[in-house]
């Protein structure tokens, strides 16, 4: 009998450093690559409940029986009328997103240049954008320094103060233009207010292969997974890290779902760290398998320097969630 549910199970985890299906995970052309004796785990949450899958009575019970389980109404987890077919091609394209953030965000941690062509998909209502910009304009500069890489406009952001003007330089229609905007305030943060589609043009190609898991949470073991590769030092030194967390171009480390899940899927899988995202502490705190240590982490820096801590058996030293 199916039940108004939604179950979720510790999914199968995935070596960033290995291979699926006898084919490397993360190959690498353009740049010389590195093996490593250590693991770098991604985590999954299988799901039973969704659109095309029903949870049927007996997994609803063995659900609320299990810790390393939970159950939730249905219309918490998926939206109302969306279909199996719609549901996949979204955790597919979150997938593919992913994995171009995160070889963006590894590149620039590495001290690579990454061009990108940034154009405006649009503004957001009601900001100092908003009428000024128009859907096609390509960014160029902030004002009068030249924007190259995502980077460069988070670096010249940084040094606005919320609510100044700013003068963001644009071609449009194959001419340069002038905007004046007048900047928002988020989390501290000067922001024009735009929808942005970047373009970037890789100085290393990065392939990543993965069958059967999508979503976006594997962004930050992806980036981890890609440092290890391009640099010569083991950093995970035979440690098994296991870890999750969404990874923005800019280098920050996202919240995502069923951590609970994933902490127990990591343990079972021989795990004994596990990288978690600051944002999701509350979640983790209570929920940690026996002989599992966690460390939180909000940018892909300070995964980074865990992993090598792990690896030097420095690990202890880390922050908690607790």
């Amino acid at each position: 009998m199916p039940a108004p549910y939604v179950v979720r199970s510790p999914g199968p985890t995935q070596d960033t450093l290995g291979a699926q299906n006898d084919q490397d995970l993360i190959t690498i052309e353009g740049a010389e690559t590195y093996d490593s004796t250590g693991e770098l785990l991604l985590t999954t949450v299988s799901v039973a409940g969704g659109p095309g899958y029903p949870a049927n009575l007996v997994q609803v019970v063995e659900g609320w029986a299990e810790r390393s389980r939970s159950v939730r109404p249905v219309e918490e987890t998926f939206p109302r009328d969306v279909t199996q077919e719609q549901s996949e091609q979204e955790s597919q394209q979150e997938m593919l997103s992913s994995q171009e953030t995160a070889t963006v965000a590894a590149l620039t941690e590495l001290g690579y240049d990454v061009p990108a062509t940034l154009t405006i998909q649009g503004a957001a209502q009601d900001t100092g954008a908003d009428g000024v910009v128009e859907t096609g304009d390509v960014i160029t500069t902030v004002n009068g320094t030249d924007v190259v890489t995502y980077q460069d406009l988070i670096d010249e952001l940084a040094t606005v103060t919320p609510g100044d003007d700013v003068v963001l330089g644009v071609e449009r229609a194959g001419e340069a233009v002038d905007l004046t905007i007048t900047t928002q305030e988020a989390d501290g943060k000067a922001i024009l207010g735009v929808f942005i589609d970047p373009a970037f043009d890789l100085p290393v190609d990065v392939s990543i292969q993965i069958e059967d898991i999508g979503g976006p949470s594997a962004g930050t073991m992806f980036a981890l997974g890609i440092i290890d590769r391009l640099t010569p030092e083991d950093e995970a030194n035979g440690a098994v890290i296991a870890g999750t967390g969404t990874m923005s171009v800019e280098g920050n480390v996202g919240p995502i779902g069923g951590i609970q899940q994933k902490l127990y899927g990591a343990k079972r899988d021989g795990a004994t760290w596990f990288l978690a995202p600051e944002s999701n502490c509350d979640e983790v705190v209570g929920n940690v398998p026996e002989g599992l240590d966690v460390v939180k982490v909000s940018t892909l820096d300070e995964a980074r320097d865990a992993m090598v801590a792990i690896g030097a058996g420095e690990g202890a030293s880390l922050p908690t969630c607790t």
